[in-house]
């Protein structure tokens, strides 16, 4: 019976899917810009690994957009890492914005009238 039960639902041996078997997805289609013409608020992706970098990242906010900053160059020095995360937690407060930590190594930053909803969306249900 406990065969019978491993064979419908996979039991304890997992067939194993090597990288190969997944299609490469060319994504660039899908990054092509429609018309340039400004728009009110843009979505940045940034990277810091230092505290000079620092000003742009605020004045980012200050504009209106929102920032996806990568922090992995300054993750491993506590110090650093918590003065720059406090220094944009600042500017969040000032513009009554929001700032989240988003797997690991990137922190969303948005300002003011934009908060980040931290339930998952998972296939249209939360």
């Amino acid at each position: 019976m406990a065969k019978i039960i491993d064979k419908l639902l996979g039991g304890s041996s997992r067939n194993t899917v090597s990288v190969e078997e997944f299609p490469e997805i060319d994504l660039s289609k899908y990054e092509e810009v429609m018309e340039e013409e400004p728009a009110e608020t843009y979505i940045r992706i940034a990277e810091i690994s230092n505290t000079n970098q620092v000003s742009t990242l605020k004045q980012e906010i200050y504009n209106g957009n929102i920032l996806m900053i990568d922090i992995s160059n300054i993750k491993g020095d506590e110090f650093l890492r918590d003065r720059v995360l406090k220094e944009l937690k600042d500017v969040v407060l000032d513009v009554h914005g929001d700032i989240a930590g988003v797997k690991g190594n990137m922190v969303i930053v948005t300002p003011t009238g934009i908060k980040i909803d931290r339930s998952k969306l998972i296939g249209g249900r939360y």
